[in-house]
């Protein structure tokens, strides 16, 4: 798999790395495995969780400068870390989706990194990490329609396919993905805490979806 990040990007944000794995698994509707993982999870979590302190996380806060940084709002363009963790701290608990969207969601929160996921099937060709152009089309799962310019913004040879606030409705996951792309995006020395993210999310898919790790990916 080739994936870079672009000059214009790196020139604004020098320190970002992508960390991610691809994975050979089992996507499957959820059991009451996983759901009870979730659950116990996010109970733990909401009891330390407020707006204050998820602003204040490390990893929420680096990619929220990175969005200022761009020129774009991170409270009107919220990182999907923080929507996420802004949903445990009001008592919701995550979306149940599938066993895959699931456990990316749970490695997300409890790191405060934004994954990105996507069908590895769905994608063509190189994938160059960028920023975002005025009008550019793409269509975010949940979220119609989304202005992407000024986002750090995954592209493919068709496009448009992942930001750090949405990922797209061309590249989801459904029951029928078996390859999986999961990336995180690096910010600001969290060099440490995306290689403990990465070995979590494989244990966990490795246990759950019956993953096996194709491709290890770093790249900077």
């Amino acid at each position: 798999m080739d994936i870079r990040i672009s000059d214009e990007l790196k020139q604004v944000l020098p320190g970002l790395k992508l960390g991610g794995l691809l994975l050979s698994l089992k996507t499957e509707p959820l059991n009451d495995t996983v759901k009870a993982l979730l659950t116990g999870e996010t109970d733990k979590l909401a009891l330390d969780l407020t707006p204050a302190s998820i602003r204040e996380m490390d990893t929420v806060k680096a990619t929220k400068n990175a969005y200022r940084k761009l020129g774009k709002d991170p409270n009107r363009y919220r990182p999907a870390a923080e929507s996420l963790l802004r949903r445990v701290a009001n008592g919701k608990g995550l979306y149940h989706i599938n066993n895959v969207v699931d456990i990316l969601n749970l490695v997300s929160v409890k790191t405060g990194f934004s994954i990105c996921g996507y069908d590895y099937e769905k994608l063509s060709g190189a994938i160059t990490m960028g920023v975002g152009a005025a009008g550019e089309p793409y269509e975010g799962i949940g979220r119609g329609e989304l202005n992407i310019e000024k986002l750090p913004v995954f592209r493919d040879t068709n496009g448009a396919f992942g930001t750090p606030t949405s990922d797209s409705v061309r590249t989801m996951v459904t029951e029928t993905t078996t390859r999986f792309l999961f990336l995180i995006i690096g910010l600001e020395d969290s060099d440490a805490l995306m290689k403990e993210a990465l070995a979590e999310a494989a244990a966990l898919y490795a246990t759950h979806a019956d993953a096996t790790i194709e491709q290890e990916i770093f790249v900077d």
